[in-house]
């Protein structure tokens, strides 16, 4: 399957609706194109956040049939039916508006709120999926070089072996409306997936969550913003959120 094909069938992939064999020739695509896979993540980012409380809502059912009832009445008169098209015209124009709006919210920073559940998100996916790492090693030197002309930015990778977090590799990731780097650090059997991507605001103070089992942190650090993410316990992650401060 080449790049062009998955793009065109990417929409019906995501909602289920290709065949086992077209499903499975997608799937086997994705495992070894790193472009492809990032605009998979883009697609099921971009509809999450249209699905959270805040940007998604059911228009009134009133609105549409009070457009339908305007549409089919009988044209009378070329003045009298500008008139009755008024109303339509307004809600038409309303409807642009809020495009216009909702447009401008997605080019916004999330709320760490809803950044915190496409985390969790991205990941269950990176476990599910098989798809944990692009570049896996053990070393600083290989795996911060592999996100050269892959990010407009370049990420902060240590090595936390001696503090008992090994980096084990890296990978893509897309969050918060931008592609982001992931790096993967083990305890014992648990994965960390550390999150960066560069940050405008001034920095920010440690904040917490605890969502579907896993534990987060959350905290800026010269300029750059990070996100930690494990089923460790919270002591745990604390103490590696620490030593990555350092």
């Amino acid at each position: 399957m080449s790049c062009q094909q998955t793009d065109k069938w990417l929409d019906a992939y995501l909602d289920g609706e290709l065949d086992l064999v077209r499903t499975l020739e997608f799937e086997d695509h994705l495992e070894t194109c790193v472009d492809c896979r990032l605009a998979r993540d883009q697609y099921r980012a971009l509809r999450e956040s249209i699905q959270t409380p805040g940007f998604y809502f059911d228009a009134p059912t009133a609105l549409e049939q009070k457009i339908r009832t305007q549409v089919r009445t009988p044209k009378q008169s070329s003045a009298f039916s500008g008139w009755r098209l008024l109303p339509v015209a307004a809600s038409l124009a309303g409807l642009a508006v809020f495009s216009f709006l909702f447009v401008e919210m997605l080019r916004r920073p999330l709320a760490p709120e809803v950044v915190a559940q496409q985390v969790v998100s991205s990941h269950i996916r990176s476990l599910m999926a098989s798809h944990l790492m692009d570049v896996p090693s053990t070393d600083q030197h290989t795996v911060k070089p592999w996100f050269n002309g892959k990010l407009d930015f370049a990420p902060v990778v240590k090595d936390l072996a001696p503090e008992g977090f090994p980096l084990v590799g890296g990978r893509l990731d897309y969050l918060d409306g931008r592609p982001v780097a992931a790096l993967v650090y083990k305890r014992r059997q648990h994965t960390i997936n550390l999150f960066e991507w560069p940050e405008s605001r001034s920095q920010q103070p440690q904040k917490t969550f605890a969502i579907r089992g896993y534990n987060l942190v959350h905290w800026t650090q010269a300029g750059m913003n990070y996100w930690a993410i494990s089923d460790l316990n919270a002591r745990e992650l604390e103490e590696f959120v620490r030593d990555e401060e350092r």
